[in-house]
């Protein structure tokens, strides 16, 4: 082999390499952008169905694709395509209204239209109050050892989806609220740690949340390790990660 031909073979690998880590990045921006993004939790405002420290794939798909769909919010037009209604119910991530650089997940609450109000820690949806029911505590444990229950209850929408909600008080600051009602083409998001989530009853803060903003809907947990454990840190895995959570539905 003389040395031309062993340069073009180099040539020719460093192109083939060069060729498929374009094609890998590529269907990876496919998938984010048209499939599944994945997201991790960073806080404890929907708690206990998420905790701090779950990954999860957000199916964006699920309403339609907006320019927030995009990397950036660099979508090529302006308000929803192949859209679908976001469902009471559904835990949607959506782009904060007040700095559409900032992610939030958030439970769908109120619909396009409604009345929502909460008077003494109860959703009332269209002047009538959310079924709530209380069930066994959540426990929490803190690093220093430190032990705290905190009240749980189980609430069922209109339309017959139940999830878990913690309430450590009925007389906290977003317990008893105004009326709000929720302009077309918004939604009313809200934590299930009712006493922990800025969501939209913080009108200055969140408020009403367009369609437009809404990224995808929340699916599967698809990893989750223990509070401030960072997911790289291989070898804390065995007793870090929560095994339990892993595959988890929402």
């Amino acid at each position: 082999m003389s040395v031309t031909d062993h340069k073009k073979d180099k040539e020719g690998g460093l192109y083939e390499t060069v060729k498929v880590i374009v094609q890998a990045l590529l269907l990876a921006l496919i998938v984010r952008t048209f499939l599944f993004q994945p997201f991790n939790i960073p806080s404890g405002s929907m708690k206990d169905t998420l905790l701090i420290g779950d990954y999860l794939f957000v199916s964006k798909y699920s309403y339609g694709y907006s320019r927030f769909s995009f990397p950036f919010g660099l979508g090529p037009f302006s308000g929803r395509v192949l859209s679908s209604d976001p469902e009471r119910g559904d835990v949607a991530v959506f782009k904060l209204p007040t700095n559409t650089s900032v992610d939030y997940i958030k439970r769908v609450i109120g619909l396009p239209g409604d009345t929502i109000q909460v008077t003494d820690g109860i959703v009332h949806i269209n002047g009538e109050p959310v079924k709530r029911e209380r069930i066994d505590d959540y426990i929490e444990q803190s690093p220093s050892g430190v032990v705290r229950r905190v009240p749980r209850f189980r609430e069922t929408l209109p339309n017959g989806v139940s999830y878990d909600t913690l309430d450590l008080t009925t007389r906290g600051q977003l317990d008893n609220t105004r009326e709000y009602k929720v302009p077309e083409g918004h939604y009313f998001m809200m934590g299930d740690n009712r006493d922990n989530s800025v969501d939209s009853r913080v009108l200055s803060r969140v408020g009403y949340v367009p369609i437009e903003n809404f990224m995808g809907r929340a699916e599967v947990l698809f990893f989750s390790i223990k509070d401030e454990t960072p997911a790289w840190q291989i070898w804390t895995w065995p007793w870090n990660v929560r095994w339990e959570r892993i595959g988890r539905t929402l």
